[in-house]
């Protein structure tokens, strides 16, 4: 196992996750074995094959600071490790593994996720909910759950069954039909996997029907936040999945308004979309082919007036690893939609969507949440004004996710310090900083003030 791949890829999660934690010198030994209990049930419940407890990085920033935690000490003059091994059942082969990273020690525990039942400590089983650990016993949905996974019962849209079986498809076969692809009505149940094991309506039959009861919309707010007024929403569900998809691509012309910059006019006058039509493309295929649908929920579409949030519920693939999402190593979470995705050539298996995203915005664009992941595309819009500052706003450079969301924590609150900043955004005081200079540099904020007593003021 190679570590320090292992924890730099951990650490580019946005956000701790219930199968990893972080810690820097924390050491507690009773505690410690309910975490190993939590995270080895964690990794299960989210399919991973193992949990990790990493100390030496900041949890909050997830810079790595290096430890001074041993693993080899004894708890009441028993070795620790056999301390563990003694209460832990069933037993699991859990391993403490150290590396040097950038010049600084990090250990990792290792945890195999749990088999067959649950992993407990002291005959007591505990759970992750977000970051915090919990009593299995008192979240019976949850231990209803695990206890499927664990039996190999693991629901999909292929198994789950539909909630609706009165399902009709005359919009699927006239959209494979516009494909030249024409579906046998005897045999195109079970040639695209609609049925479970049962003889039911699965729910990618639902998805697929002529009423996937799933509402798609677009919201659209006049400012930055949903706290703004909602100008419109655009109502693209309760179709064929396919037939959505399609109408929410063409409603992507609606929205990318072609911007005319007059300013230095000599002959021609540049044309600039809002987005990149074919990050969007991505973005919104993506979100739809591994949306979490077995939730019962869709995806969403937030339209603000600097940018455009897709969310997709639900997680990365549980073979997939941040690294190989960012290299655009395909694993679908919905395996049987993704080959019908394939057959009608909306999406292939080369990988460039998320490379495609990420060579447009960055990998700024993806935050990945607890059970969602979402995609912000700014809108480059052209600001028909004079000088200001000695620089056209017209000619500021473009701005990233993370700098949008510190001029919105500004605007809501002007007197925001760069420690609040830290807090909010997860990354390192200086990173901050750098982001502050550039946003100064650049016209978009003024300091009014000193640093102690001033304020921000954002420059429209």
């Amino acid at each position: 196992m190679n570590i320090e791949k292992l924890v730099l890829d951990l650490c580019a999660y946005d956000d701790e996750q219930e199968w990893f934690e972080f810690k820097e010198n924390w050491f507690q030994p009773e505690v410690l074995g309910e975490y190993i209990s939590a995270l080895s049930n964690a990794a299960a419940f989210h399919y991973k094959q193992q949990a990790y407890f990493v100390w030496g990085v900041n949890d909050e920033t997830h810079e790595i600071v290096g430890t001074t935690f041993n693993q080899y000490c004894d708890h009441n003059k028993e070795p620790y490790q056999n301390f563990l091994a003694r209460n832990l059942s069933p037993s699991i082969n859990f391993s403490f593994e150290e590396e040097i990273i950038d010049g600084k020690r990090v250990v990792v525990l290792v945890i195999p996720a749990a088999e067959e039942i649950p992993t407990a400590f002291k005959e007591k089983r505990y759970i992750r909910i977000g970051s915090s650990k919990a009593n299995l016993k008192d979240y019976p949905k949850r231990e209803i759950q695990l206890f499927k996974i664990l039996d190999g019962r693991v629901e999909t849209i292929e198994t789950l069954p539909a909630k609706y079986q009165e399902l009709t498809f005359s919009k699927l076969f006239g959209y494979y039909g516009s494909k030249g692809i024409v579906l046998n009505e005897r045999t195109f149940e079970k040639n695209l996997g609609l049925r479970n094991k049962d003889g039911e309506y699965n729910l990618l039959a639902q998805l697929l029907s002529d009423n996937s009861h799933f509402p798609l919309r677009v919201s659209i707010f006049e400012g930055e936040t949903k706290g703004s007024n909602l100008f419109a929403v655009r109502e693209f569900g309760n179709n064929c999945l396919l037939y959505t998809l399609d109408e929410v691509l063409r409603y992507a012309d609606v929205l990318n308004l072609i911007q005319t910059d007059e300013s230095e006019r000599i002959v021609e006058r540049p044309e600039t979309p809002l987005f990149d039509n074919k990050a969007f493309r991505e973005a919104i295929i993506n979100a739809i082919l591994h949306n979490l649908w077995i939730s019962g929920n869709e995806p969403m579409i937030s339209v603000f007036s600097n940018r455009i949030e897709i969310l997709s519920r639900g997680t990365l693939a549980p073979a997939q690893t941040m690294e190989g999402f960012f290299l655009g190593e395909s694993i679908p979470v919905n395996e049987k939609l993704s080959e019908i995705f394939l057959q009608l050539h909306i999406s292939e298996k080369s990988g460039r969507g998320v490379p495609k995203i990420i060579e447009t915005y960055g990998k700024e664009a993806f935050t990945f949440r607890e059970n969602s992941i979402v995609v912000t595309i700014p809108l480059q819009k052209i600001k028909k004004v004079g000088k200001k500052v000695g620089d056209k706003v017209g000619n500021k450079k473009g701005l990233n996710s993370r700098r949008q969301r510190i001029i919105t924590e500004m605007r809501d609150n002007p007197n925001i310090t760069t420690s609040e900043l830290h807090q909010i955004l997860g990354i390192s005081e200086t990173a901050v900083e750098n982001n502050l200079t550039f946003l100064k540099e650049n016209g978009y904020v003024e300091r009014v003030g000193s640093k102690k007593t001033g304020y921000w003021k954002v420059l429209e």
